[in-house]
């Protein structure tokens, strides 16, 4: 095998590029995520954007009514204050649905997002759960993440977000969770640029080898729950109504400003202070992993953006330096270090997840499982 560095390319059809290490590309240039979603993904996404799966969507709809009856409410959405739950919840209430809406509070949380979320429960009139974090155990989960240096340092509040709704589920007998995950918007996520967040054994042995802090209450949510005790057991269905419809990302943001008062962050999945650092700067400075190319290419795929327009937003930046040093310090600060040392973990070599105990075997032939039933 050869040691020298991969010559630089990036694809025909999307603006994904090799900082992919996963990435192929055929005889025309074109990736292999293009390939991946001509063969998964546009049978579903391409005739929901010209509203062909409408008629699913009702049907859909109508079994969520059917199970809530009688109820106080008819499903459960988890909600970040970002633009696809905050748009899922408007839509599903348009639809006749009768959510509750839940939210995990990692301590994290901007303003903007505090009020985003506001503005869209009182003006919809829907009730809002908040499981708010012991930050003690927070703090020293996402440090020992930092610690272990790793690309997905932001699992410590993706992890928890399912607990929450399953937990509110079983509490008022809902049979349905919705999630704002949409194909339309988020087809396209190299593996390589992170690992799953669902990953209990991972997160637990990260935390075991970097850790000081026993997680007696961070909702930790394992194999055997999350895939069989909660969905075949309790019989709690996810399901994902933005893959549906019609879904334009612009469209999306005009609406929910529009109509429930949302003011834009700036960038997809802005709402948290750890995330848009992490995003805008973690990621890209230290392992050279741009979400946008990731966002965008979906985008491109969905008919929803040129090429052309994508290749000249990633020319911009949605994240201004002294905003990232202003986030960059809030963030030492609230981990109990400094700048410089924040620095120091953020200057330590990248390593890969699977220098740590795992359960990505269990993910891959969960994956071949889902693609056979598909």
């Amino acid at each position: 095998m050869s040691d020298e560095p991969r010559p630089y390319q990036r694809c025909a059809r999307t603006i994904m590029d090799t900082t992919d290490p996963d990435i192929w590309f055929d005889e025309n240039g074109v990736s292999s995520h293009a390939h991946h979603f001509d063969q998964v993904f546009a049978p579903l996404v391409l005739p929901a954007q010209r509203g062909e799966r409408l008629g699913e969507l009702e049907s859909l709809v109508a079994t969520i009514k059917a199970a809530g009856a009688n109820k106080p409410y008819d499903c459960i959405i988890g909600v970040s204050g970002g633009v696809d739950s905050t748009y899922l919840t408007l839509r599903a209430v348009r639809l006749g649905l009768r959510p509750l809406v839940v939210h995990f509070d990692s301590g994290w949380n901007s303003e903007l997002a505090v009020g985003n979320i506001h503005s869209l429960v009182t003006t919809l009139g829907l009730d809002l759960y908040t499981h708010v974090v012991d930050w003690r155990e927070m703090k020293d989960l996402q440090l020992s993440f930092f610690k272990a240096s790793l690309a997905n340092a932001d699992t410590p509040t993706d992890h928890a977000f399912g607990w929450v709704a399953y937990q509110q589920a079983k509490k008022y007998g809902i049979k349905y969770i919705l999630s704002g995950g949409n194909a339309a918007t988020e087809s396209v996520l190299p593996e390589a640029w992170g690992y799953n967040a669902d990953d209990a054994k991972h997160l637990k042995a990260v935390h075991k080898r970097f850790g000081s802090v026993k997680l007696k209450t961070y909702p930790v949510l394992g194999m055997f729950a999350r895939h069989i005790w909660f969905p075949l057991v309790r019989r709690i269905h996810t399901v994902r109504p933005l893959d549906f419809m019609p879904y334009v990302y612009v469209d999306a943001k005009k609406d929910i400003a529009d109509s429930v008062g949302w003011r834009d962050y700036g960038g997809k999945h802005y709402e948290s202070v750890f995330t848009r650092y992490f995003q805008g700067y973690y990621l890209p400075h230290k392992f050279g992993f741009d979400k946008r190319l990731a966002h965008y290419s979906s985008l491109i795929l969905s008919g929803q953006v040129s090429r052309d327009d994508a290749l000249e937003l990633m020319v911009t930046s949605n994240y201004p330096d002294p905003l990232r040093v202003q986030d960059h310090e809030f963030i030492a600060k609230k981990l109990g270090l400094t700048p410089a040392e924040f620095d120091d973990l953020i200057a330590r070599p990248p390593v890969d997840y699977t220098a740590y105990p795992n359960s990505a075997r269990f993910w891959r032939a969960l994956a071949k499982l889902r693609k056979r039933f598909r």
